[in-house]
């Protein structure tokens, strides 16, 4: 078995038990995924949730020569930080935290989900048949979007996390069948680990670029390249071109700019 694979199966053992999926569901201080995300970077509780300068990281590891001595990249160790959406409220952390440590932003993203609905008067669990494909290359780009500021700094990394998982949903919906307008999100089990990206460098955002993109483009050419929705391709290209990955050109197609991809 992959290693990461054995790592994840461990993360997920110690979170997860049937007591927290069948009774305490939704009433937990802290969500599932979060919880098995954190343990699988980092199982020793003594490096979880550590005070840093006002803020509290997730996880810190500190130097290897000790508190008070920087490593060789010039920092006094690392953090990593989950985070499932809003990153924007991550910039006053990493305003602090970016000056003297190592950062590392974690994406956990849905690759397939199944929907368990849970009656709140019964407390009856009804799955749903669909297994539903969720997470692409370009899920990430919402959130990587917001810290766009940070992408380039030497010590800021961030790590795409994929898996299956379940999502238990309260049935409390104003529709007939209780699913919709108004139906909450209680918590996510995490399966299956089926993919992890880590973006260290601008570098490493080349993967985003298909290949079958000719030498001038538009961004509907690459939306329609990558398999991305119009209105998502802004932030795309976007990130990119803050990357340095792709540059925008003093022409234009019509109405629409030209783009390329730089040369190393």
């Amino acid at each position: 078995m992959n290693p990461n694979n054995i790592k994840w199966q461990q993360a997920k053992d110690k979170v997860i038990g049937e007591e927290r999926i069948r009774k305490q569901i939704g009433t937990l201080s802290e969500k599932t995924i979060h919880a098995v995300v954190k343990n699988y970077y980092e199982p020793n509780e003594d490096c979880q949730e550590i005070p840093i300068e006002g803020k509290c990281a997730d996880i810190y590891i500190q130097s290897k020569a000790g508190l008070e001595c920087r490593d060789e990249d010039g920092t006094y160790g690392k953090i990593y930080e989950i985070q499932t959406r809003e990153w924007s409220r991550l910039k006053p952390k990493l305003d602090i935290f970016l000056k003297d440590y190592d950062v590392t932003v974690v994406l956990p993203i849905p690759d397939h989900k199944k929907i368990i609905w849970i009656d709140p008067l019964t407390g009856e669990l009804n799955e749903s048949g669909r297994n539903i494909k969720y997470g692409n290359d370009y899920t990430g780009f919402k959130e990587m979007y917001a810290v766009r500021d940070y992408v380039n700094h030497p010590h800021f990394h961030i790590i795409l996390l994929y898996m299956d998982m379940l999502e238990y949903k309260l049935l409390t919906g104003r529709s007939k069948d209780r699913k919709k307008y108004g139906a909450v999100r209680y918590d996510r089990i995490p399966l299956d680990l089926t993919n992890e990206i880590v973006l260290s460098n601008p570098k490493d955002y080349m993967m985003f670029v298909p290949m079958d993109l000719p030498e001038k483009f538009t961004s509907a050419i690459f939306a329609k390249a990558a398999k991305i929705r119009k209105s998502d391709v802004g932030r795309v290209i976007g990130l990119l071109r803050i990357t340095g990955v792709i540059e925008r050109l003093d022409e234009k197609d019509g109405r629409s700019y030209l783009y390329r991809v730089k040369e190393n």
